[in-house]
């Protein structure tokens, strides 16, 4: 008869399962294999066998992050406007971001992406540089205007906008940041319109 696999995906996903938990109260440096392990009811060696160790682990969450920030802004439904669809884009990002700071942190930290999670944040940003392309087709952008590199202003601003929020670094005179992004988003579009 053979030996029941104590390691199995049921363990697995709740180890998953808590260790988002943990990373969404604590950041990457919070998240330690010995509490995570306790609280699931398992050892570190169960980590290590499932994931190769807390790296493993982390970037497990950090591509479903990204894959789920597609599927956000995969959703976004379209605008008559192509420039407004490009701010609806930049909100839907700011909230997927919001959700969970600590995991946004640790998506743009270059220590947990390999090469697989490169490539899950390139498609991430796969619908920004497709409604760019829709703005620029439909002439509402300026025509020299290259999707890839619009998209990756308006990226660089989305980013910027949301880990000053997330940090607490904006201005003081900033009263209220959510009343501020779209209007600085849309300040940034504005500057690409035909």
């Amino acid at each position: 008869m053979p030996r029941p696999k104590v390691h199995d995906e049921v363990l697995r996903d709740r180890l998953r399962a808590r260790a988002a938990e943990l990373l969404s109260a604590h950041g990457v440096t919070g998240l330690s294999l010995r509490t995570l392990a306790a609280d699931v009811g398992t050892s570190t060696t169960a980590v290590y066998a499932l994931f190769g160790g807390k790296p493993g682990l982390v970037k497990s969450l950090v591509d479903d992050a990204f894959r789920r920030l597609r599927r956000t802004l995969t959703a976004v439904p379209p605008t008559a406007d192509p420039a407004e669809q490009l701010v609806a884009l930049g909100e839907a990002y700011r909230a997927d971001a919001l959700h969970d700071p600590h995991l946004y942190d640790a998506m743009f930290d270059r220590d947990q992406l390999d090469a697989e999670s490169r490539e899950l944040q390139e498609a991430a940003f796969t619908p920004l540089v497709e409604a760019v392309e829709r703005a620029v087709d439909a002439k509402v952008l300026r025509h020299d205007a290259h999707p890839p590199t619009v998209a990756l202003g308006l990226w660089s601003a989305l980013h910027g906008l949301v880990s000053l929020q997330l940090h607490a670094h904006t201005p003081d005179a900033v009263d209220d940041p959510a009343k501020g992004f779209p209007v600085v988003l849309r300040a940034v579009v504005d500057g690409w319109r035909a």
